[in-house]
């Protein structure tokens, strides 16, 4: 029997393999989509195919996605394909579903009809709460920590009385969380986590539900697989039964959220789970040019334990790939913004170019040529630099130095780090400042106890800073506040968030140095007015052409006319912690694998010989994931990288370091030689053990009696000699 003409429309258009996973027939499948394959019309074209043939009705079909985002478009595309109403179909997140089941069936679950979902935020000040009642120390057993191992074990598919205590720390927080439980169950309210674990419990213990969804959803369908973690792949093999059909979308070359808890092993496990006999490869891409899939081809066959495929394209090979080797991190920005500008003389407008950064603190200097450039931008994903939560937090605590009167920075860093003073101890103080008509600086000077202490710590902080360079007051102030060794503290799921929060504080040290080498007020007062003027720039609105800066980990999903990557340096692109990590070199990569792929006619790889870190010149060699494209598919615009780290050694120093071994003074006009002791405001004594660089990149290698060996950048460490 022929297919009707309407049927006929729904597949016209499919590629050969599209067409294979759309019309199969009832049984599981993986789906290994490459980037640009067209996944999103074969999952949204299979849910049409099954409905109009009549394999199945709209409500017998469970589709899951990872963003409502998602979950809208695919509904959206069904109303335009099929002539029915598709709001009673279940699609959306895994939240989402576990919600609508929970609400359906909330006495089963043991919840109240009306239970409450907390968020994030609600769920820390619950488990403040908490710890207060039960006495436990704050300090000792962090909140933001028990967080993460309450909700680390959930999403592993473990209550507290499953999870192994084998020393009595862990023991207490398992103790914290099942008192978290007793308290949420009481008060009516789930978190994140817990939606889907109660979800799982119930389908696992109710036999009769569970049977009646799996005789309901006969197709269960899920986007971005690779992205599942344990919990959400055991959801799924209980409403899947023995019997019903898994249509799994996804691409284990584009699994990247291991710190969320992906696995991507339950692929394999998928395979082996439901003995699934086709495995069809969505390889024809429709999105870039073929030089630069061939490039990201070669990239990602470096990885192991690939199900394997090979992007391929009917369009031409397009342009080579675009590398620029920067002498520094302003150097790779000015050229990023020289580009730009060109690209735009070319006709391309500002939305269709992102710029991609492993590391969210890159942004910092990228945003500061394009403001100087007055170029329009928006942040994808995250905030501009001088709006993160924790840049905000230092400023204040340089705004509080600068000025007391300052109330605004006060309320923000007074309990922060948690200090043990309480919102009724800010009242107070509130009170205190209304009735003597003073600032609440002033008020907290008159307290006593942990709000003195705070009182105190901000005059040391002044005193101590009070006759250092810029950058060394920053410097100071993030060491000492206590903001930076709070971030250090954070472990289990909230530790990568904590390593991103430090990236950027050691970047402001950088935004203060290069501010001092701008301008000529390079006073505390000068910097903290000009990010307040950065912060305030003008963010591009939602209708302005502007370009997109997002770092790569936010970059899944979208393409784009043009793409910089940015940073193609070891230790940055792969990050240094990805040696750390069983599989993570394997996951950087699959990383670079999805910059490449966002492309869609032209790709920029740039690199920096050295860039500033923590107010410190650091030279870097190139990424080695530069080395694994294949050298025909590359255009150098700057010559071919050494494969040393490159080491700048000016004849002035080379000169001096010949004198002082030569027991000699140096030539005339070298400011100093090895072997000469010198004193830091900060470090103290040291005696100096190499020079190098020139100019602006001149810096001196001091052994330190107390700090140990340390690298300075002549033009802002402001050494006086010895005698």
């Amino acid at each position: 029997m022929s297919a009707s003409p309407f049927l006929m429309d729904i597949l016209n258009g499919l590629n050969p393999e599209q067409r294979q996973a759309v019309t199969l027939p009832h049984q599981s499948a993986l789906i290994l989509a490459g980037a640009g394959s067209g996944k999103t019309r074969v999952l949204t074209t299979r849910i049409a195919w099954l409905i109009s043939t009549g394999t199945a009705s709209p409500h017998g079909i469970l589709a899951v996605t990872f963003t409502n985002k998602a979950a809208k478009e695919m509904v959206t595309r069904l109303s335009a394909m099929l002539p029915i109403n598709t709001r009673g179909m279940w699609i959306g997140t895994f939240h989402g579903l576990c919600n609508r089941m929970l609400r359906a069936h909330h006495r089963e679950a043991n919840l109240p009809q009306t239970f409450q979902i907390l968020d994030s935020g609600d769920q820390l000040s619950a488990i403040k709460r908490l710890m207060k009642a039960m006495n436990v120390d704050d300090e000792k057993y962090p909140p933001r920590e028990i967080q993460n191992f309450i909700s680390g074990s959930k999403e592993q598919g473990l209550r507290a009385n499953e999870v192994e205590a084998y020393d009595p720390y862990t023991r207490r927080k398992v103790e914290v969380f099942a008192e978290y439980d007793a308290q949420c169950q009481r008060e009516g309210v789930v978190d994140f986590s817990e939606l889907l674990l109660r979800c799982y419990d119930l389908l696992s213990r109710n036999a009769e539900l569970r049977e009646h969804y799996q005789e309901r959803f006969k197709h269960i369908l899920v986007d971005e697989f690779q992205d599942t973690n344990p919990l959400q792949y055991r959801w799924l093999k209980l409403l899947a039964g023995k019997h019903n059909a898994l249509f799994a979308v996804g691409d284990d070359d584009q699994s990247i959220y291991a710190f969320r808890g992906a696995h991507v092993g339950n692929m394999q496990e998928l395979l082996r789970d439901f003995q699934v006999e086709n495995v069809i490869k969505l390889e024809q891409n429709y999105r870039s040019h073929g030089n630069i899939l061939e490039a990201a081809n070669a990239l990602i066959q470096n990885n192991r334990s690939r199900l394997g495929k090979n992007l391929w394209t009917s369009e031409s090979g397009g342009e080579k790939l675009r590398v620029y080797e920067a002498a520094n991190d302003v150097d790779e920005a000015a050229f990023i913004v020289d580009e730009i500008k060109q690209l735009k003389r070319e006709g391309v407008n500002l939305r269709e170019i992102a710029l991609l950064y492993r590391s969210n603190a890159q942004s910092r200097v990228l945003e500061h040529a394009l403001v100087s450039a007055s170029m329009a931008y928006r942040v994808y994903g995250g905030l501009r630099f001088f709006e993160r939560q924790e840049i905000k937090h230092a400023l204040a605590y340089l705004r509080l130095m600068q000025n007391s009167d300052d109330d605004n920075a006060l309320l923000r860093i007074i309990n922060f780090p948690t200090r043990g003073i309480g919102a009724r101890s800010i009242e107070q103080l509130q009170e205190d400042a209304k009735r003597n008509n003073s600032t609440l600086f002033e008020a907290a000077a008159r307290s006593g106890g942990k709000v003195l202490a705070f009182v105190a710590l901000i005059e040391s902080l002044r005193n101590e800073t009070r006759e250092l360079p810029l950058p060394e007051i920053v410097d100071h102030v993030l060491s000492h506040c206590g903001m930076s060794q709070n971030y250090q503290n954070e472990s289990g799921a909230k530790k990568r968030e904590a390593q991103e929060r430090l990236e950027n504080l050691n970047e402001l040290v950088n935004a203060a140095m290069l501010f001092v080498h701008e301008n000529e007020d390079d006073s505390l007062t000068a910097f903290l007015a000009h990010a307040s003027l950065e912060a305030g720039e003008h963010q591009a609105g939602d209708q302005e052409d502007a370009l997109h800066l997002m770092t790569v980990h936010s970059a899944k999903g979208l393409e784009f006319h043009t793409v910089f990557i940015t940073g193609l340096e070891e230790g940055l692109f792969p990050h240094q912690n990805s040696q750390r990590e069983d599989g993570g070199r394997d996951e950087e990569r699959r990383l670079m694998y999805v910059a490449l792929t966002r492309a869609r006619r032209r790709l920029y790889l740039t690199l920096a010989q050295s860039r500033m870190l923590h107010g410190q010149v650091s030279y870097g060699m190139a990424s080695s994931f530069l080395r694994e494209l294949p050298e025909n598919l590359l255009h150098w615009l700057t010559p071919r990288f050494s494969t040393s780290t490159p080491v700048f050694i000016s004849p002035t120093y080379r000169d001096a370091q010949l004198s002082s071994d030569k027991g000699g003074q140096g030539k005339a006009g070298v400011p100093w030689r090895i072997g000469q002791r010198v004193f830091h405001q900060k470090f103290g004594e040291g005696t100096i053990t190499g020079v190098e660089g020139v100019g602006a990149d001149a810096r001196v290698q001091v052994n330190f009696k107390h700090a140990g060996s340390k690298w300075l950048a002549l033009e802002y460490a402001k050494l006086t000699e010895v005698q």
